[in-house]
């Protein structure tokens, strides 16, 4: 048995149909109520990943763990190791912790504090472990689809800088891999994209695929921030900015990881543009 944090969220909901057609039995988790569309024989569990209580009997059988910190579990909560017993007690061997890129480009980020202390405790628990560093996610974009629907427009700040952004749907496979074969015990893979893009070059992707044209209006650095605080703990503001405007070379470096492990090639933004084209029409 497999248990799925973040179930319903972008790299969850594509996860656990991959696990399911691969004839695993499920168990999927997640804050919110059961989602539609789960697979047939899916079981949906609705619990706090940050409430260890809670999270024993949801892990109780298991062999396997997707762990996935959101929101403000990235940065509080209850100990990493706690968790870990938790999961080990419950007869977990394999877990596939999702991190960040940051964590080796950027080691003493304040903002990763939390997520590093989980991969010390997951390489620390005796389990089998993967764990996954992905670069910006592809669907930060969605950020974009109000504007772009309402004015054909989109609204960032610098405009030229390029990242490898990945398609949470290829984060899905390697984890799946990882959870579903053997070969990736001991694993750290870093997940980008094909090629950097930077958005500027997304919005006329966006342009190109809804055949109208998209206008780019680049903000100023103090202008993302103020719109990024709506949403975005502070601590983690200024972190997210550098990294978007003044990368590192290894932030902007294509890793192969991807194809590695999938055996095909990471897939680029305009194939995720194109499956979720209807949130910016």
């Amino acid at each position: 048995m497999i248990v799925v944090t973040g179930a319903t969220g972008n790299i969850g909901r594509t996860l656990v149909p991959l696990l399911a057609e691969a004839g695993e039995d499920v168990v999927a988790v997640s804050r919110r109520p059961q989602p539609e569309g789960l697979p047939a024989g899916v079981r949906h569990v609705r619990a706090d990943v940050g409430n260890i209580a809670g999270m024993r009997p949801v892990l109780d059988g298991a062999d396997a763990f997707f762990l996935l910190l959101g929101g403000e579990l990235n940065s509080r909560g209850e100990s990493p190791d706690a968790l870990l017993d938790a999961a080990l007690d419950a007869g977990i061997k394999r877990i596939v912790l999702l991190s960040s890129q940051i964590n080796s480009t950027r080691p003493e980020a304040l903002s990763h504090t939390r997520l590093r202390d989980f991969e010390t405790a997951v390489r620390a628990s005796g389990a089998d472990f993967t764990i996954l560093r992905p670069s910006g996610f592809a669907s930060n974009a969605l950020a974009w689809a109000e504007p772009v629907r309402t004015r054909r427009t989109v609204f960032a700040p610098f405009a030229d800088v390029a990242l490898p952004v990945i398609d949470p749907a290829d984060i899905a496979a390697v984890a799946a891999a990882a959870l579903h074969e053997e070969g990736h015990a001991g694993r750290t893979y870093e997940l980008t994209g094909p090629e950097a893009i930077s958005p500027r070059q997304q919005a006329a992707v966006l342009s190109r695929t809804l055949g109208e044209e998209v206008a780019f209006v680049e903000l100023s650095r103090e202008q993302a921030h103020a719109g990024m605080a709506q949403f975005m703990p502070e601590e983690i503001i200024d972190g997210t900015l550098d990294i978007l405007g003044l990368p590192l070379p290894a932030e902007q470096t294509t890793s192969p990881d991807v194809e590695k492990v999938l055996h095909r090639p990471a897939r680029p933004f305009d194939e995720w543009v194109a499956r979720n084209l209807p949130a910016f029409q």
